[in-house]
């Protein structure tokens, strides 16, 4: 019974085959995940070939091997990026002191709250995008949404390996509930509301992983600064393979605009639109969108509880090092929020550990100008003079000091009236939604073929062409 979950079935680096009572705990979960994926995983191609990244060890000649597999057949695994000798707790007033390879007691709640919080966003993408494979503008396109899939896939083992390892039955019941949760689901939803918003086509799809996927980032990289070693590690390899998935959204985009640009040029009426495109004031309201669904990701702007976490070693910054301060007891950080009675802005000093999560949610924003920026650079280059712009973080906001205004873009305040007659000038109507869909409503499977709608990659996947069958879809 045990020797059915050993590690030829499952890659690892945790030494599982040691553990028979983990052993018999991950062989009850991993059937049970099977049956999630089969039920709430990708809605097609399950019985292709896909050419995917598989990760079999953290070693450079194992951390990526490309083949084609059926993804029920992908060898999803726990992984822990190597281990730093003599490593030290880097931050908050346990500073200098030895990491943690067991939960500490006192610490167990924060901890386990963290995992599972950061364990439920990975399936929640998966079953958010299981139905963009039947419109997908290319085998190349195709391929990426998959190996974001089983990636994700295998982020909810690595967080759910550590659930059953190092807590007990409540670890258990983190875990278990991880595949019970299921997004949009009207009684038990995903935790946080932006895993919950559909992902109904590709331009979603490229805004989510540029933008939702970026947050995934900076909270891998803030969890990888943790005392508790294990989680630091896993967080470490996570953050590895999470870089492909910004790579998709980032380029995916710039893609699509590349696109809209040649149609635009190509259309008597500057609209590409009108030859089967999008236009770039729908790529901007779909940016808009996104870019404030993720600004609620981080969390409320002032709390107790996210100072007590970097207090006690349980989440730091991300690039720890890079800060001058890793107590921070004295420094204190601005934060505004909005009065609705007085219609005005109002303004407190916060202890910079009661504000962290606006201290990543300022990393954040800091690092999506740069990719907008990057974006904007394909216009110059084609010789328009239009711009996307980064909405102010005020706009859109769900949750929060700032969530009882309304803000235009640029953050001015505005009546609850003009919000809703402009409403539709900064976020996606369903208009826009029918127009993007109507141009995606074909999947594009002949190798090299492209749809209309997105340009063409500069290169392929690992050293491929560009026409090679990432997903092998004859019969």
């Amino acid at each position: 019974m045990e020797s059915s979950i050993r590690s030829e079935s499952i890659p690892n680096n945790v030494n599982l085959d040691s553990a028979p009572g983990l052993v018999r705990a991950m062989s009850h979960w991993q059937s049970r995940f099977k049956e999630w994926w089969l039920e709430r995983g990708p809605s097609a191609f399950q019985s292709h070939q896909v050419y995917l990244r598989t990760a079999v060890s953290v070693e450079p000649d194992g951390w990526a091997r490309y083949e084609h597999v059926r993804m029920p057949e992908y060898r999803w695994g726990i992984f822990l990026a190597p281990s730093v000798r003599d490593r030290t707790i880097g931050f908050g007033d346990m500073q200098g002191q030895p990491v943690w390879q067991e939960p500490p007691e006192e610490h167990r709640e924060s901890l386990r709250w963290l995992i599972a919080m950061q364990g439920d966003a990975e399936p929640a993408s998966v079953e958010q995008q299981r139905l963009l494979g039947s419109t997908c503008p290319s085998l190349y396109d195709l391929r990426n949404l998959l190996q974001v899939n089983v990636e994700e896939a295998r982020h909810l083992w690595g967080m759910s390996y550590l659930l059953l390892r190092y807590f007990g039955a409540e670890g258990w019941n983190a875990a278990e509930e991880l595949l019970d949760r299921s997004s949009g689901d009207v009684e038990r939803p995903r935790v946080l509301d932006a895993f919950n918003a559909p992902v109904e086509d590709w331009l979603h799809f490229f805004m989510y992983t540029a933008f939702t996927d970026r947050v995934g980032k900076v909270q891998l990289q803030a969890a990888a600064e943790s005392a508790f070693d294990p989680l630091a590690r896993t967080a470490r390899f996570m953050a590895t393979e999470e870089a492909h998935h910004l790579f998709v959204g980032e380029t995916g985009v710039g893609r699509v605009l590349q696109r809209t640009v040649e149609l635009m040029k190509n259309s008597p009426n500057g609209s590409a639109r009108e030859l089967g495109g999008i236009d770039l004031p729908v790529i901007q309201k779909y940016l808009n969108l996104w870019y404030s669904l993720t600004m609620d990701l981080f969390g409320a702007e002032v709390s107790r509880k996210a100072g007590a976490v970097f207090a006690n070693g349980v989440k730091g910054r991300p690039k720890e090092a890079m800060f001058e301060d890793h107590d921070e007891r004295g420094r204190s950080l601005r934060v505004e929020s909005w009065d609705t009675a007085a219609n005005a802005f109002r303004y407190q000093d916060v202890p910079v550990r009661s504000a962290m999560n606006e201290v990543l949610r300022g990393l954040f924003t800091l690092d999506c100008r740069s990719v907008v920026e990057r974006w904007n650079k394909v216009l110059a280059s084609q010789g328009l003079q239009e711009r996307l712009q980064l909405p102010s973080r005020r706009f859109n906001r769900q949750q929060g000091l700032l969530s009882s205004g309304h803000f235009a873009l640029d953050g001015t305040p505005v009546s609850a009236e003009e919000w809703a007659r402009r409403r539709s000038e900064w976020l996606p109507t369903e208009d826009d939604r029918a127009a993007v869909r109507n141009v995606q409503a074909r999947a594009v499977l002949a190798p090299g073929e492209m749809a209309n709608w997105i340009a063409p990659p500069p290169r392929g996947i690992h050293g491929k062409p560009l026409d090679f069958a990432y997903v092998r879809v004859e019969t």
